[in-house]
């Protein structure tokens, strides 16, 4: 089997923490074939297979650590997508129409028996947002653009704060907290619209976040790790990129059979890489497109959770 990582481009990524890179820095150590994809040599043939410019690499690891201090690209060579590759999908949100685009071309390479990590169809078929608020644990939610539905919505909601939020972005970008009796709500909210062009997401803001946000990581529905977020003091978002502290920690036995029924469904649309937030006992978002902190959570671990992903193939 050859390991194949669809990613972006290296100067976007933080190669120090990229949960892709660690992932294809083990699979190497390992032994296994692996090579790197860049969109820019990504396409479709309809008569043909295609053949890909691929790139090898040199990884490094810190000492006794898990994140990398080396990651640079060496030589390219061609590659055939036949039935002994899999493309692990490993392109970051956001969900626009050139990430739609290349789920089409990626779905008609699995059609084609290429193996695709997380399968492209069933990435399309469910929103990371929107696949959480379906279980009976998420929070009450409105999503979309109508001003009436949102006045509505916020009219009967008891909070005093509330979180308006993108559908389609990750990383906390664009998710802002205002007060339910700000007298520019209105405003915000169309401005907000605007801004992403279409639907957004309004929940209560929950206090809880100041004390920790869980990621937790599956793969075929198995655990490997989670981890509490817990932003800096005086912030509210749980993001580690912007400063809040991790630590190892345990689900509850609601929380953890939620998410086990949840990676267990996805797994049938060979989803099988899924990343959950969980606030308090509510599972907040279902994240499939690029599954990310597995070099967090191993370090939290004292454990190379690629490994154990490595035994999934």
């Amino acid at each position: 089997m050859h390991h194949v990582f669809l990613i972006d481009p290296l100067e976007n990524l933080n190669i120090k923490k990229d949960s892709s890179l660690m992932m294809a820095a083990t699979f190497k150590e390992q032994g296994i074939k692996v090579s790197l994809l860049f969109e820019k040599d990504f396409f479709l043939l309809n008569k043909n297979l295609p053949e890909y410019n691929v790139y090898q690499f040199d990884a490094e690891f810190e000492d006794h650590s898990f994140y990398l201090k080396k990651f640079i690209t060496t030589t390219d060579s061609k590659l055939l997508m036949t039935k002994d590759v899999t493309i692990h999908l490993r392109l970051d949100p956001p969900f626009d129409t050139r990430y739609l685009r290349i789920l089409w071309l990626l779905d008609q390479l699995h059609i084609r028996g290429v193996t695709i990590t997380n399968n492209a169809k069933g990435v399309l078929t469910h929103n990371e947002k929107l696949f959480a608020y379906e279980h009976h644990s998420s929070m009450e939610t409105y999503v979309g653009s109508s001003l009436s539905g949102f006045k509505s919505f916020v009219k009967n909601l008891d909070a005093h704060d509330l979180i308006i939020k993108p559908l389609d972005l990750f990383q906390g970008i664009g998710v802002e907290k205002v007060s339910k009796y700000d007298v520019q709500l209105e405003e915000k909210f169309v401005a907000k619209v605007v801004e992403h062009k279409g639907a957004i997401v309004v929940q209560a803001f929950n206090p809880k976040v100041t004390e920790g946000e869980i990621r937790s990581l599956y793969f075929d529905g198995v655990e490997l790790g989670s981890i509490l977020k817990v932003p800096k003091k005086g912030e509210f978002l749980a993001n580690i990129a912007q400063g809040a502290s991790y630590s190892a920690t345990e689900l509850s036995p609601t929380v953890q059979e939620a998410c086990e029924e949840i990676s267990l469904l996805l797994k049938r649309y060979g989803v099988r890489f899924v990343a959950f937030d969980i606030l308090g006992d509510s599972i907040s978002e279902v994240n499939i497109t690029c599954p990310g902190l597995l070099v967090e959570v191993s370090s939290a671990y004292k454990k190379n959770l690629a490994l154990e992903i490595l035994k999934h193939f």
